[in-house]
């Protein structure tokens, strides 16, 4: 059995390791714009050349007086300087993006990839990262370190991810978005086979990323979550919750939240999004369990998944 068991394992690794020497092989030409720095130069004098250039980050509605004041505003300049001491470069997120667009150019070869544009946004953390059909905008201000000064007030399990190692988890999910189907019914099942699909999007879009960073938890949180895997499986089951269509399951267990609400003692315990961890290792069993492309799991639905996957909790 342990011969058996040692065959597969080298297997695998070496399928692995002939899948990474393709996606190595990818050419992307990745063109990163700073232009959080661009916009801290910004005088009434070059405003108008930077308009012309960026276009798409000037909306008509604002007018030149409304930006130069923006850019003279001390919060922002604040910001600028901050963001600026985080990230004087950003040629290691940019070699982390490479890897990335790689990763997803393999899996989706008509993937198109973007030009990243850097900006500061007053803290928008609902928005810090922002996918479109030619742009990639990130918000470097997002990313400042969950115990930085501008992030005071706010909740604890909203900062945790405020940091730079996010960011490329952030980028992920976007992308992961574009691929995995909106979920076909409001089951449970069907929402948490959502997430659980984006989730294992970034396994083979970031296979070197800690499994903690991708699904945001802290690394106590995910250890909650692997310890008590068995129990959260146990009650959904037993409160018939897998196929119920009560939305309101999905902000006790799919949403960011201080923790998941289980209406127990353990609540404070837990981490939030408890339904996104289960589906995540529903899915990752049904691809162990079943010969099947990530594009065929990305199309099965709740049901098949469910079935096939013949998901077991780990004690």
């Amino acid at each position: 059995m342990f011969l058996i068991f040692l065959t597969f394992v080298l297997v695998s690794c070496e399928n692995e390791s002939k899948e990474e020497k393709e996606i190595a092989k990818i050419t992307i030409d990745l063109k990163v714009i700073r232009f959080d720095q661009e916009f801290a130069k910004v005088t009434s004098e070059n405003l108008p050349e930077l308009k012309a250039e960026y276009p798409y980050l000037f909306p008509e509605s604002f007018t030149d007086s409304m930006w130069i004041a923006k850019a003279t505003d001390t919060i922002q300049q604040e910001l600028n300087e901050e963001v600026e001491k985080a990230f004087p470069n950003f040629s290691e997120e940019e070699d982390g993006l490479i890897a990335l667009f790689q990763h997803v150019k393999y899996y989706f070869p008509s993937f198109n990839v973007p030009q990243v544009i850097t900006i500061t946004s007053e803290v928008d953390y609902r928005n810090k990262v922002l996918l479109a059909p030619d742009y990639l905008f990130i918000s470097l201000d997002t990313y400042l370190g969950k115990d930085h000064p501008f992030y005071l007030g706010l909740q604890e399990y909203l900062k945790k991810n405020f940091e730079k190692a996010q960011i490329l988890p952030d980028v992920a999910e976007n992308i992961g978005q574009v691929y995995v189907p909106k979920p076909e019914d409001k089951t449970f099942l069907a929402h948490i086979l959502y997430y659980g699909k984006l989730l294992y999007l970034k396994d083979v879009f970031l296979p070197k990323i800690e499994d903690f960073r991708k699904i945001g938890y802290t690394p106590e949180e995910l250890e909650w979550a692997k310890a008590n895997e068995d129990q959260v499986w146990r009650y959904f089951v037993e409160r018939e919750l897998i196929f119920d269509s009560d939305t309101d399951l999905y902000s006790r267990f799919l949403y960011p939240a201080p923790f998941s609400k289980f209406y127990l003692e353990l609540d404070a315990e837990s981490p939030a999004r408890l339904g996104q961890y289960i589906g995540w290792q529903m899915i990752r069993q049904y691809m162990d369990k079943n010969d099947v492309s990530v594009q065929e799991m990305l199309g099965a639905n709740a049901e098949t998944i469910f079935n096939k996957a013949n998901y077991k909790p780990k004690k």
